[in-house]
């Protein structure tokens, strides 16, 4: 294969990025114009202005363009993807609904590899170089099998958070086989394959979910939670954790909107990560995102995007609308008081960092991920589209992958020193069998279904007048929490 911007690099020869303007990311967010990256093996060899290489390095031009980390997403229900876009004009009630009453059962294990398989791709081509797979429907070990072999087929980094929305995450944690498959994850050590335990902590009394944590904690395996999402997991959640020693700095609270204060202190004094998909908690109501509250307790963050059955899959618009939505809360609070925002407290350069070091800080890779530097991993991204009239000029780089980049402006991208893009094609990647694939679940699902549910669930019905539905279906026992009922100013607004 072939381009305008010459031959694709060959597998296992050093790689030079020429004369682009390089974001470290490292601990002063070094920013380069005009330097080079040096590729060696799976390393960053060398970061610096007109490097000398070494002999039979395949140059690649930079000029004009952004070398920055490759992102890194930490909550994405990748099997989802199979039906992307389906749920569109879905509230977090109806996705509930769908996914974990009624259809996502019918789920077999070839329908969430496609998924996999495809959301795994989708992220390269965007330059998301690690992914966290928040896999809750593996009802199955086969389910899980399947979801593994899928992720492998892609080149790129991920971690397999395994989950099962379809029991309570006391019985599938105790599954042996569930165990088995776990336990062979975690001792493989394999660096393009981590593995985590996801599930929720509802707010039960009885605290069913100990087990769950305990078997965690026996593995030595983080945990990923959604925490803080309205009417579904609350401070309760968190409280229970805490008291029994679960809340650890492995540990991944997912949306955390509708927490309060003490919850978030807990949750900084305990050295945990938030992971925000801001795109899904402006759309589907988990609660604003947290953008305030994880500036004002330092909690580590990072960013995600949730799922593609709804929204897109790249971090570009996770942190776009992150600086979207964090700007909007401020002003319109300083306006309710009749006041005027005149500096922003969240800047782009933050939501950069959040999207490549505050990624690798979540998942562990601390050491080897999220910033340009010598003897790192070599998970890297050029931003460059000469045929764009947004590609010039480039004044301010933070602000540009931002505001003004996107996915069709992602030329190169590297993960552990193989080039899996480049000049914006794909590389050693088919979709004609991917796109086969995805077709064979769709017909499968709209059979098992029928065509009627399957047309009113993508685009359900207005309501007559508005319904106060108070009581969120997604529950693994019969408690009914109280407080999820209701809550002033300071529980809606996450305070």
């Amino acid at each position: 294969m072939t381009s305008s911007d010459g031959p694709v690099p060959v597998a296992g020869r050093p790689v030079v990025l020429r004369g682009g303007t390089v974001l470290t990311m490292d601990d002063a967010c070094t920013v380069l114009a005009d330097a080079d990256v040096l590729v060696v093996d799976d390393r960053i060899a060398a970061v610096g202005p007109r490097l000398e290489v070494p002999e039979g390095t395949q140059e690649i031009d930079a000029s004009g363009g952004v070398v920055m980390p490759g992102m890194i997403d930490t909550h994405r229900h990748m099997w989802q993807t199979a039906m992307r876009g389906y749920g569109a004009d879905w509230t977090l009630t109806q996705y509930f609904v769908w996914y974990y009453l009624e259809h996502g059962k019918k789920f077999r294990p070839e329908d969430i590899a496609a998924g996999n398989r495809l959301a795994a791709i989708e992220s390269l081509d965007a330059g998301v170089t690690t992914t966290v797979d928040w896999s809750h429907n593996l009802h199955s070990v086969d389910h899980a099998e399947a979801a593994l072999d899928a992720l492998r087929s892609v080149p790129g980094r991920f971690v397999l958070a395994y989950g099962n929305i379809q029991a309570g995450p006391w019985e599938w944690t105790a599954d042996p086989a569930v165990r088995s498959f776990l336990e062979r994850l975690r001792d493989a050590r394999d660096d393009m394959m981590g593995v985590q335990i996801a599930f929720d902590v509802t707010g039960d009394p009885a605290f069913p979910e100990k087990a769950a944590f305990e078997v965690a904690r026996d593995l030595g395996l983080p945990v990923t939670t959604h925490a803080g999402v309205w009417g579904a997991t609350s401070d309760t959640g968190i409280q229970q954790m805490y008291d029994n020693g679960f809340m650890t700095p492995e540990t991944t609270y997912v949306h955390a909107s509708t927490l309060t204060r003490d919850s978030y202190q807990r949750i900084a004094a305990t050295g945990g990560s938030i992971s925000v998909a801001t795109e899904s908690e402006c759309s589907a109501g988990q609660g604003h995102a947290p953008t305030e509250q994880v500036l004002q307790y330092g909690i580590p963050v990072s960013l995600s995007m949730d799922t593609s059955v709804w929204w897109s899959g790249d971090m570009f618009s996770a942190m776009r609308a992150t600086l979207n939505a964090d700007r909007m809360s401020e002003h319109l609070t300083a306006h309710l008081k009749g006041e005027t925002i005149t500096h922003l407290r969240l800047r782009a350069q933050q939501v950069v960092e959040w999207t490549t070091r505050g990624g690798a800080h979540t998942i562990g890779r601390d050491s080897d991920l999220g910033s340009l530097e010598p003897g790192k991993k070599a998970d890297l991204v050029l931003v460059k589209n000469d045929d764009s009239p947004v590609s010039f000029p480039l004044l301010n780089p933070l602000g540009h992958v931002v505001f003004q980049a996107q996915r069709s402006d992602v030329h190169t991208v590297v993960v552990d020193g193989r080039v899996v893009k480049y000049a914006g094609k794909l590389v050693g990647i088919d979709l004609a069998p991917v796109r086969r694939e995805i077709e064979n679940t769709i017909d499968f699902l709209r059979a098992e279904i029928g065509e009627e549910a399957w047309q009113a669930g993508m685009f359900p019905d207005k309501p007559e007048a508005e319904a106060d539905i108070l009581d969120n279906p997604y529950q693994y026992s019969d408690f009914k929490d109280e407080s999820k009922r209701a809550g002033g100013e300071d529980r809606v607004l996450g305070r």
